[in-house]
Formats: C-alpha cells, sequence, structure tokens
C-alpha cells in the first residue's frame, strides 16, 4: 500500500469536491484553502481539470483521487502532489521545486524544461519524458519511472537524472522507445533492461554504472520504492546501462559565430 498522504486523520486538511467543478474554479480554491493556513488539501474526484498545483510554494501538500488533466505541477515551487491514480499531458512542466508522486501512469512531456525536484510515476509515461530537463546551481531535476516510456525521452536533456526501471515489462521488450537521448548535452539517463543501439541518439554513450553512480541510484531507488509502495523489491546493478552525452554542445556546428 502507498504511504498516507497526511500525517493522520486528526490531520486531513480541507477535501474539495472537484466533481463537475472547472479548471479555474478548482485551482482558486485550493490557493483560498492555503492561503488561509490551511496546507494539507484532498482533491477527490478530479475529472481532467488543469493547472493544479501551479506555481505553489514548499509546505503545501495536495492528494488527488481521479485523474487530474494537463500541466500538473507547473511551475511548482516546493510543494508536494500525490496523484492517487493516473495523469494527462504535461506534468510538472518547468517545475522548479518539490515533489510529485503518481501512482499509476502518466502522458506525454512529463519534466519538460523542469528545473528541479523529483517526480515518481508507479507506472509508465508517454513520449518526450525530460524533454529539456536542466539542472543549475542547488537545482537538480530527478524522474523516476516505474515502468517504460515512449520515444523520444531525454529529448535535449541538459542536466539531472531520469531513470527507468521497466518493472511489468514484457520479458524481452526494451523499456524505451527509440530516439533515447536525441539532442541530450546534460545530465545522465539510467535504463534497468534491454536496450539496443538502434534506440539511441546519436549524441549519446553507453557505460556501466560506475560505483558512485550505484550509490546514488540506490538510495534514490530506496526513496522512490517508499514513496510507491514497492519497498523490498530487490535491483542489482548489473541490470542497468548509463546514458551519457558524448558532448555539451552537440549542435555547435551548425551555428556560425
Amino acid at each position: 500500500m502507498c504511504p498516507p498522504v497526511f500525517l493522520s486523520s486528526g490531520d486531513r486538511g480541507m477535501t474539495i469536491d472537484a466533481q463537475g467543478m472547472h479548471y479555474r474554479q478548482l485551482n482558486e480554491r485550493i490557493r483560498e484553502v492555503t492561503a488561509s493556513g490551511d496546507m494539507k488539501v484532498r482533491v477527490n474526484n478530479a475529472e481532467g481539470q488543469r493547472y493544479i498545483g501551479t506555481g505553489l510554494g514548499a509546505g503545501v501538500s495536495i492528494a488527488i483521487d481521479g485523474v487530474p488533466g494537463n500541466d500538473l505541477a507547473a511551475f511548482m515551487d516546493g510543494a508536494e502532489i500525490r496523484v492517487l491514480g493516473n495523469a494527462q499531458d504535461g506534468v510538472a512542466n518547468t517545475m522548479n521545486a518539490g515533489k510529485v508522486v503518481v501512482v499509476g501512469d502518466a502522458g506525454d512531456i512529463l519534466g519538460h524544461s523542469m528545473r528541479g525536484g523529483r517526480i515518481y510515476v508507479k507506472g509508465s509515461v508517454g513520449y518526450r519524458c525530460g524533454i529539456h530537463m536542466k539542472a543549475y546551481g542547488s537545482r537538480f531535476p530527478v524522474v523516476v519511472i516505474g515502468g517504460g516510456s515512449g520515444p523520444y525521452l531525454g529529448e535535449y536533456m541538459a542536466g539531472g537524472v531520469i531513470v527507468v526501471l521497466g518493472l511489468n515489462v514484457e520479458a524481452g521488450r526494451s523499456p524505451v522507445g527509440e530516439w533515447v537521448g536525441t539532442g541530450m548535452h546534460g545530465g545522465a539517463i539510467y535504463i534497468r533492461g534491454k536496450v539496443e543501439a538502434f534506440q539511441l541518439g546519436r549524441e549519446v554513450g553507453v557505460e556501466k554504472p560506475t560505483d558512485e553512480d550505484w550509490a546514488f541510484l540506490t538510495g534514490l531507488i530506496e526513496e522512490f520504492s517508499a514513496e510507491t509502495g514497492l519497498a523490498g523489491r530487490k535491483f542489482a546493478r548489473e541490470e542497468f546501462v548509463k546514458l551519457y552525452p558524448k558532448s555539451a554542445r552537440p549542435y555547435g556546428t551548425l551555428y556560425a559565430y
């Protein structure tokens, strides 16, 4: 079972029934509640409402029962969101800080231009996960995917880490699609399972995780497992490959100076 979103039955915060509610009305209500000092919010019956959690800062905790719409946690700046089901496209678009946990699947462009924080998806994700992810200063974005991903994983990735665990992926099949790391010029992608050369963008190299990589991965996977209810699952270092950018300027020769 997933860990509880709220600390105790006596500290559940405000519950909002989103059934039939326009996305603007829902987001205004969430902001009213958090502005009043109630930092824990539960949204029931989410029906595709967009922009939930946009720009919210540290200390805010939102649990969503249902399916939130596009751009969940966009520009979020420290809040935490747990989705008790699936999420649509654009989760954590340009997120600065915080944490998003999805206990189901998520759609396309998850983590688009993400600048910090962590996204944990228990299931699988769609196309272009992690496109334009970047790290700067103390900000370091992390995406962990329990299942598999569609094509163009880590496209134009400039920083941070993506991990694909390949759980529940059919035996003998790769957990990722084609064109992984196309245009990648920073960060790292760790994939557990089969990856063929034809699936990779020409900008990435492949190697086995180092001791330092594995120490980092072990801690990350433990946190992911605790957040998604997979505690006790064991992983071996030999199951993973690491993708890294061959150059910090893969398209430098295309420009005139």
